[in-house]
């Protein structure tokens, strides 16, 4: 019998868990759809692309703003790709827009360096500040920065609620101070918010993560900065992991006073479940539109 590591897993029951390209045939066409419809929503859609906000090549975002007509300063979508935190980029999730700036959104997408470039604390901290820039530049593409929310898929998802477990007057000290509620909710689709198993797994080969900091990168040990709603969603065809990561951190947060809400949508796996964010009508992106008030 082999030797178990994590929870009733051996090696290779844990590798499998987490090998999302293994457990869905067609993976890589659709991610190469993502990347198709992408590059047509940047040639049909005004948007500002590759706006910095930090100091280093990968530190930039992509914005399109609401449609003109709105009445008041836009609520913000933003939106954090995933990709195991070593791969992918903004550039094949610019057509998430599709879901919110038909709906009045201004929406966000945040590019960040990949691992092994960088490592996760810096992961971590080019993200929140993306975040801090578009709370303080707001103003500027007709958008409110009290209204900002956020969602993000897979290794997005775990950076989604660590964005939400973010002391932001102490992140950052410029004036004017950031408030402690900047993010006011937020959605992980197919998130990641315990990190061990990822330590544990064949990830770990390009990720390299210690003990302290995939302790101290973990959603499911941290406290969160508000109580703004959390939206946890996954496919139905994604796995007892997966499951088991958006539950552990639901009950951890709802202990915290988070109102959170997990989600699992029928016949989605781990690629096509962020596909619908192509389509305002679809399951997900109504969930995230309600969680905004839309």
């Amino acid at each position: 019998m082999s030797e178990r590591i994590y929870g009733g897993y051996d090696q290779a029951g844990l590798d499998a868990e987490y090998d999302n390209r293994a457990k869905v045939p067609g993976a890589l066409d659709i991610m190469q759809k993502f990347a198709e419809q992408s590059r047509e929503l940047r040639q049909h859609l005004t948007g500002q692309l590759n706006v910095p906000f930090g100091p280093g090549a990968d530190e930039v975002l992509d914005l399109f703003p609401a449609p003109a007509g709105a009445a008041g300063p836009a609520p913000i979508q933003a939106f954090i790709h995933g990709g195991y935190w070593k791969m992918l980029s903004k550039d094949e999730f610019s057509y998430v827009a599709r879901a919110f700036t038909p709906k009045g959104c201004a929406t966000a997408v945040i590019n960040y360096g990949l691992i092994p470039k960088i490592d996760m604390d810096e992961l971590v901290r080019q993200c929140r500040a993306g975040l801090a820039w578009i709370y303080r530049n707001a103003a500027g593409f007709g958008a409110d920065p009290e209204r900002i929310f956020i969602s993000g898929h897979s290794a997005g998802g775990h950076l989604v609620a660590m964005m939400m477990a973010t002391d932001w007057p102490a992140f950052d000290t410029l004036s004017p101070e950031l408030p402690a509620d900047l993010v006011k909710g937020g959605c992980g689709i197919s998130g990641l918010y315990d990190l061990e198993p990822i330590r544990l797994c064949f990830l770990n080969e390009d990720l390299k993560l210690g003990v302290e900091e995939a302790n101290r990168n973990s959603p499911l040990h941290l406290a969160p900065s508000g109580t703004g709603p959390l939206l946890l969603t996954l496919g139905g065809d994604e796995g007892p992991e997966y499951l088991r990561q958006s539950e552990a951190l639901a009950t951890a947060w709802r202990h915290q006073g988070v109102d959170v809400e997990v989600t699992v949508l029928p016949g989605q796996n781990h690629f096509t479940i962020v596909d619908q964010l192509a389509d305002p009508e679809a399951d997900l992106s109504r969930l995230i539109l309600r969680q905004m008030g839309l």
